[in-house]
């Protein structure tokens, strides 16, 4: 663990500038060109949505459900970008005064999380001219920044590096290889995994720096207390939205009133929520390889006890094909080119 400053290392931030300039994309030029939904289309493939795992379900039944997944895995990037956004802007504080590069590679990010805010929401109203009435999404992004943004800044970069990392997991290992998805909806990902990509190692940069500040052992136990809050506050969000998106899948389909396979759909939507939003990030190596080198083995240990009632929401066919083995420890080396 470290417990003395650590000197910032200029270069990466400055790469993440270039790319960011070179990769610069705009909502209704590059990603929606004038497009709307296609309903024959999926939009959460099966290594995330995991509609694989009820097999009674029809192929309309199939699409639906991750139609509806995909409405809300939208819905959640819209959500959590909005503390990833406001926490940004408070570290950047720290180089006001400091130096430049870093500042500017953190105000570029900022400034990519308010367009991803708008595209997010755009995604929604396109989505809700044609799927059925009764979808609700009922979080407010507000109450949740407030109470992430009441942790210590150690665990809150923690969770979005966390966030981060996934979303570029899910993106190179199911969401880009998938046949068969909606193309608008595969669209948005690309773009947002395009720059998500420099967020991640800015993220990595800024809580390493954070993590040098904690000079006490109770410090970083706080710290730890606090990330274990947040995944708590984060898994209480899933279990709601959940039952939200079971209630509405049954309806629309007609099957709230088949009792067996509506428990199934329920409990399926949930385990897959952990899944994606937990479960398949802490599996992340990258992400895995950071946190124990920034915490103690009676921490990481703690950790893995808070985790532990979710280790069941692995999809039944194992990880490949939603976890990569390993992601380029620098993302714009592997960005395509324009």
């Amino acid at each position: 663990m470290q417990n003395h400053p650590a000197a910032l290392d200029v270069s990466r931030y400055a790469k993440t500038i270039e790319v960011s300039k070179r990769i610069r994309w705009d909502i209704d030029r590059d990603v929606i060109r004038g497009r709307t939904f296609d309903l024959s289309h999926t939009f959460l493939p099966d290594g995330l949505s995991l509609a694989d795992e009820l097999p009674f379900l029809s192929p309309a039944q199939h699409r639906f459900m991750s139609q509806v997944q995909g409405r809300t895995y939208a819905n959640m990037f819209g959500l959590v970008e909005r503390f990833i956004g406001a926490k940004m802007l408070e570290v950047s504080r720290d180089h006001w005064l400091g130096d430049q590069t870093a500042l500017e590679a953190i105000v570029r990010f900022t400034d990519e999380e308010l367009k991803h805010q708008a595209l997010f929401r755009r995604i929604e109203q396109l989505v809700a001219r044609d799927m059925p009435a009764g979808y609700t999404f009922g979080v407010s992004p507000n109450d949740v920044a407030a109470f992430v943004l009441g942790k210590c800044t150690w665990a809150v970069l923690a969770l979005t590096c966390h966030i981060e990392l996934f979303s570029q997991a899910h993106y190179r290992a199911s969401i880009e290889a998938a046949e068969g998805l909606s193309p608008l909806f595969k669209d948005v990902f690309l773009f947002h995994w395009r720059e998500e990509s420099q967020h991640a190692i800015i993220d990595e940069l800024e809580w390493e720096r954070e993590d040098a500040k904690l000079a006490l052992q109770a410090q970083r136990d706080a710290a730890v207390d606090d990330l274990i809050a947040l995944v708590g506050g984060v898994d209480g969000i899933l279990q709601g939205q959940a039952k939200a998106d079971a209630a509405y899948f049954l309806q629309a389909s007609g099957m709230a009133q088949d009792g067996t396979h509506a428990e199934q759909v329920s409990a399926t939507l949930l385990k897959a929520y952990r899944w994606q939003y937990i479960v398949s990030g802490t599996l992340e190596p990258r992400f895995q390889k950071l946190l124990g080198k920034l915490v103690s083995e009676a921490q990481m240990v703690r950790i893995q006890a808070a985790l532990a009632p979710l280790g069941y929401a692995v999809p039944a066919h194992g990880v490949a094909g939603a976890v990569p083995a390993e992601m380029p420890a620098d993302m714009p080396a592997d960005m395509p080119a324009e």
